[in-house]
């Protein structure tokens, strides 16, 4: 980045799912960052937390809700600074929530139960003729 803007070397940009999310990033950066020594001189936007831009002088972080990312475009504004990407590992990668699926009260009980049941129902009604 000093190449092409006297701003700062780096810039780290991450993106959450949720505005807590991004609040726990942001979190996590800033406590491991001042873990190596690094004192934090400014943050903004942590009580909206769709961006929040954490400066540690020679490094500053952007962390952003997806949507607000894909808005702002860091990534085209300064295109001409070299990048490195970073992907998640895929052993950390959350997997997709199944969909619950709705199920027939009748159909969820086992066939064999399910005939059981009737032939229980049967007899009774022969009884009680």
């Amino acid at each position: 980045m000093r190449k092409v803007s006297g701003i700062c070397d780096y810039f780290v940009i991450a993106s959450g799912t949720s505005t807590t999310h991004v609040r726990a990033i942001s979190d996590n950066i800033i406590k491991q960052l001042r873990e190596k020594g690094a004192k934090l001189r400014h943050i903004e936007g942590e009580s909206e937390a769709s961006w929040i831009l954490a400066d540690f002088g020679d490094v500053v972080g952007h962390i952003f809700l997806k949507d607000t990312r894909k808005f702002y475009d860091l990534e085209k504004l300064w295109a001409k600074a070299p990048q490195t990407r970073f992907e998640e590992p895929e052993r950390l990668k959350r997997k997709p929530a199944k969909k619950a699926v709705k199920r027939d009260a009748k159909k969820s009980v086992k066939k064999p139960a399910r005939k059981a049941a009737k032939k229980v129902g049967k007899k009774a009604r022969k009884k009680n003729k």
